[in-house]
């Protein structure tokens, strides 16, 4: 087994944990995870998942920056707030990523030499929506995670993937864990 895969795998369910729990350290986790990932993805020749790895790396020092901003005078280890979206801008951001998803997946499958093209485009696309509707602690993101986890598995186990299939595998559970704690926190409610 890839080691790089297996470090990622690990980091992403330390990222996954710090998230739910609405905590800035999850920052630094992600920046180490998706550094392991996108080498692997490259030689599993998921391009778009491998370019999506250097812009998460990028949003993560951008959302460690706003999150530590948000937070309450309580220091780096405050949970910070978080809110919804309206309709016109959900409606917005869906449709500039279905756009960019189908542009981005054309533009690979005639140009490179990527494996499935459209799916790797499609879970790249999602995931940059989600991870700046994270950075804006909208707790939409999740609901695009969710998405992005279960198109991630059949895409991982397609590319012999297992490890990093299994870690979807467990964001997908822990996204699901992640929206009901974030729709909780916005009502005001005690997070668990």
């Amino acid at each position: 087994m890839n080691p790089l895969e297996i470090a990622g795998t690990a980091l992403g369910f330390l990222n996954i944990v710090l998230l739910i729990r609405r905590s800035v350290w999850n920052f630094p986790a992600a920046m180490a995870m998706v550094t392991c990932i996108g080498f692997v993805l490259f030689e599993a020749k998921l391009y778009a998942e491998t370019g999506l790895q250097a812009f998460f790396f990028i949003a993560n020092i951008w959302g460690w920056v706003l999150w530590s901003r948000a937070g309450t005078s309580g220091g780096p280890d405050t949970a910070v707030p978080v809110g919804c979206m309206q309709w016109p801008a959900r409606i917005a951001w869906l449709g500039v990523t279905a756009a960019a998803s189908i542009a981005v997946g054309l533009l690979l499958g005639v140009h490179t030499d990527a494996a499935l093209p459209m799916a790797d485009s499609a879970v790249a696309g999602m995931s940059v929506a989600a991870q700046l509707l994270l950075a804006f602690r909208r707790i939409e993101n999740w609901i695009l995670w969710i998405v992005v986890d279960a198109v991630s598995i059949v895409l991982y186990l397609v590319r012999d993937l297992h490890l990093l299939a299994v870690l979807y595998a467990a964001f997908l559970v822990l996204s699901v864990v992640g929206l009901r704690e974030w729709r909780r926190a916005a009502r005001g409610e005690v997070a668990v």
